[in-house]
């Protein structure tokens, strides 16, 4: 069952990269036909690859992200549950089983996305532009204050997630899907919403061992936020959602 679920969250974290990547190379790489697209065609579109993902994954809950899976780890909460009753416990073997398919899962999805879009970087372009199709990037650089947005977006998405599991709107994967447009579009601007240390940390690895012609550095001096960040409000939001409940 752990095996199923591990290969799972690759599939799905790998179609929310693909995707969730595919829209930030549309709207910023030359000579794309959705170049110059804007802030909300990226909120939608990261929500649409979350809303695929999350389908994609049903065979281990579908957290395509450790910063959830973390959360329901402090929540104590199954981190899958099958039709026939069965769990998959939340031990910490279990999640860093979980973590590491997110991660080679987005690796994965960010190498696919960088062959779609292959002659698009081959453009001249600027190299900080390609280095965001991959990872996100402060608005304003202050370590301190961009860990405290990453916290608090990642709360909102993990105490909605255990909390949501509690109600009766059976929302789905719509649910989530919406909830990271609502996130993207009210506190993704300081930071560019990473709220998933796989969907950052993998991504830049990749960007940082492609062939991309004219790329700059991976900015590593920064790549700890949007994991440390998360992963805080992941545990947070799992403490409060399970308090809450």
């Amino acid at each position: 069952m752990l095996m199923d679920a591990f290969w799972s969250e690759v599939l799905g974290t790998a179609i929310l990269l693909l995707l969730g990547g595919g829209v930030v190379a549309t709207v910023l790489l030359p000579k794309s036909k959705g170049f110059d697209g804007g802030w909300l065609l990226i909120n939608f579109g990261w929500g649409l690859a979350v809303f695929a993902g999350v389908y994609v994954a049903f065979k281990s809950g579908a957290h395509l992200n450790p910063a959830v899976t973390i959360g329901l780890f402090a929540a104590d909460k199954p981190f899958f549950t099958a039709a026939d009753g069965a769990t998959i416990d939340p031990t910490v073997a279990n999640m860093f089983a979980y973590f590491g398919a997110e991660m080679l899962g987005a690796f994965l999805g960010a190498v696919v996305m960088f062959l779609a879009f292959k002659k698009h970087f081959d453009e001249d372009a600027d190299a900080g532009a390609k280095l965001a199709v991959f990872s996100t990037g402060p608005g304003i650089r202050s370590y301190g204050w961009n860990v405290v947005t990453e916290v608090i977006a990642t709360f909102v998405l993990v105490f909605w997630v255990v909390v949501a599991g509690a109600t009766p709107s059976g929302l789905g994967p719509l649910g989530v899907a919406l909830i990271v447009v609502g996130i993207g579009a009210s506190l993704g601007g300081p930071t560019g919403y990473a709220i998933n240390p796989a969907r950052d940390l993998a991504p830049r690895i990749a960007h940082a061992l492609l062939p991309i012609k004219g790329k700059g550095p991976s900015d590593w001096g920064y790549a700890w936020v949007p994991v440390v960040g998360p992963l805080l409000g992941g545990v947070i939001g799992g403490l409060l959602g399970a308090a809450y409940l």
